[in-house]
């Protein structure tokens, strides 16, 4: 099965201040809003949802399939993933600058960002008939809102398997847009705040959203996660966090989150199993600063994900 990941391709500036966005902000004076945080770290690297979850895939040994939008001048960030055994041959080279992603990080690990869509708006020819006659598994990350929902219902009409990652567009997208992907997928991932977004915009209960899928999982950063599955009639069973040696960054781990789930549910494992790799994958991204620097191998996995869990690995899985 190829996991195709539809998804944005950017490059990230990451920004580290040492305070509370609670200590700048004055509820009272909002609409005259007027800050500036003496940023402590600063760092530009390649990212976007589809190339996070490529690069964390990739060093799990998965070849996945980028079917996104970039600018002709990141070819250069292209090639550093095909390098690692990602599929680049059907993305689409824009004349448009490549998106870029700016974000704020304080100290509690809240975040404030910005993100110019560039080439990500130029995502017209990426459809889903393209794979009609493959056997897929459909990653649908934040991108173009309009293309998001195209791609939702395309994954309906050829009959596709699909993962829902509506991120920070669920902000954007219409009520009707959001049900569409929500009757779409077979797997929903949002953190605990997109939840609330999409409990807001949708008129629905967190419990009768994800009861539009098989799976549903919402991320609440450190304190892990909540897993809903069909087969136990939705009920939420709570999957620990698993540690990092050190938290330096959060931007990303979410990213790498996905990656290990996805690699464990295409296998066919429990889907309690793949949300544990997906932990133990995200508490290796939370030790660097950027969202391509960490680096994985099994062996690593095997013992963090024993310390975290007090389990193994079963499956026969080598370096």
């Amino acid at each position: 099965m190829k996991i195709v990941l539809s998804g944005s391709l950017s490059v990230d500036q990451i920004m580290n201040f040492d305070g509370s966005y609670a200590d700048y902000i004055q509820p009272d004076k909002i609409r005259t809003l007027s800050i500036s945080m003496l940023v402590k770290e600063f760092k530009r690297s390649p990212g976007g949802t589809a190339g996070n979850i490529a690069y964390s895939l990739a060093l799990l040994g998965e070849k996945p399939v980028l079917y996104s939008s970039i600018g002709k001048e990141s070819k250069e960030y292209m090639q550093s993933l095909a390098d690692l055994g990602v599929d680049i041959s059907h993305l689409h080279y824009s004349d448009l600058p490549t998106a870029t992603f700016s974000v704020l990080t304080d100290k509690n690990d809240c975040q404030v960002g910005g993100f110019y869509p560039g080439a990500m708006s130029d995502a017209k020819s990426l459809t889903v008939k393209t794979f009609q006659d493959d056997d897929i598994f459909m990653v649908i990350s934040a991108h173009d809102p309009a293309q998001m929902t195209k791609q939702a219902q395309e994954c309906a009409t050829y009959n596709k398997r699909m993962l829902y990652d509506v991120g920070q567009q669920s902000i954007i997208l219409s009520k009707e847009e959001l049900l569409i992907g929500l009757r779409s997928a077979e797997v929903l991932i949002v953190n605990d705040y997109e939840m609330g977004t999409l409990v807001k915009k949708t008129d629905l209960t967190q419990e009768e959203i994800v009861q539009f899928v098989d799976v549903a999982i919402v991320t609440l950063g450190e304190k892990g996660s909540v897993m809903y599955e069909k087969s136990t009639n939705w009920k939420p069973k709570n999957i620990p966090a698993s540690k990092p040696l050190q938290v330096v960054d959060p931007t990303g781990a979410g990213d790498a989150f996905r990656s290990g789930f996805i690699y464990g549910y295409v296998r066919n494992w429990p889907v309690e199993r793949a949300s544990k790799l997906g932990s133990v994958v995200a508490s290796f991204a939370l030790e660097k600063h950027g969202t391509q620097e960490h680096n994985l191998s099994w062996s690593k996995i095997k013992k963090r994900y024993k310390d975290s869990y007090n389990e193994t690995i079963n499956e026969n899985i080598t370096e």
